[in-house]
């Protein structure tokens, strides 16, 4: 298994049934036994389902069901975009069914703050030769940037994509044990919350250039 240089442009991809559903151009911070880091910043080039752009266009999240409906059929349109708003770092252990991400808000200056950890379940990364495999669950943690609260997030969305079949039983049993997992290593400060205050002072390296993906496009 190769391991991918620092500054790298890797390609994490969401991947069902066989087939590219999302990708997202990141650079590399760091990649080690205990975790691929990664990050992306606004502009980074993405390709995702034509459903959930127009959600990030209209702020509707109605669609958000109908785009999980389209799953479930096998329904894909895949459109170019970018990456918006905020700065990403992405903590993906090499077997957890989640990943921790820190995203970073920008404000006076044009200086970023972190704005909130997030937990996202989703399956365990594959590795590919330019990046990572994996695939989000819909349900999610919010916690707060000193780490001293926390909710669950989109728990309505997680019922409706396990009614779909989107999630399977056991993918839900996975989730579960991984639930109690995230909530662990935050109370017991482990993983990235064990440098909280490293990460919190992490910023986009100015020299490295936008991300983008592949000119060849998903694989399927």
């Amino acid at each position: 298994m190769r391991y991918f240089d620092v500054g790298e442009t890797v390609v994490r991809r969401d991947v069902y049934q066989g087939r590219v559903w999302s990708e997202l151009a990141l650079r590399v911070v760091n990649d080690t036994g205990e975790a691929l880091v990664t990050a992306c910043c606004p502009g980074a080039e993405t390709r995702w389902s034509s459903s959930y752009a127009k959600v990030r266009a209209d702020g509707d999240r109605s669609v958000r069901t109908e785009a999980f409906e389209a799953m479930a059929a096998g329904e894909r349109e895949l459109v170019p975009g970018v990456w918006q708003d905020t700065e990403l770092l992405l903590w993906k252990p090499p077997t957890a069914w989640f990943s921790i991400n820190a995203f970073f808000a920008p404000g006076p200056g044009g200086t970023y703050r972190l704005r909130n950890w997030y937990v996202n379940f989703e399956y365990p990364m594959t590795r590919t030769d330019d990046g990572f495999n994996t695939f989000d669950l819909a349900v999610d943690l919010l916690i707060a940037p000193d780490l001293t609260r926390w909710r669950w997030k989109d728990e309505d969305e997680y019922a409706h994509v396990r009614r779909l079949g989107i999630v399977t039983h056991t993918d839900h049993q996975a989730v579960d044990a991984a639930r109690a997992r995230a909530l662990a290593m935050l109370e017991e400060r482990q993983g990235p919350f064990a440098k909280a205050a490293v990460w919190t002072a992490w910023r986009w390296n100015p020299a490295w250039p936008l991300p983008r993906l592949p000119l060849h496009g998903p694989a399927r």
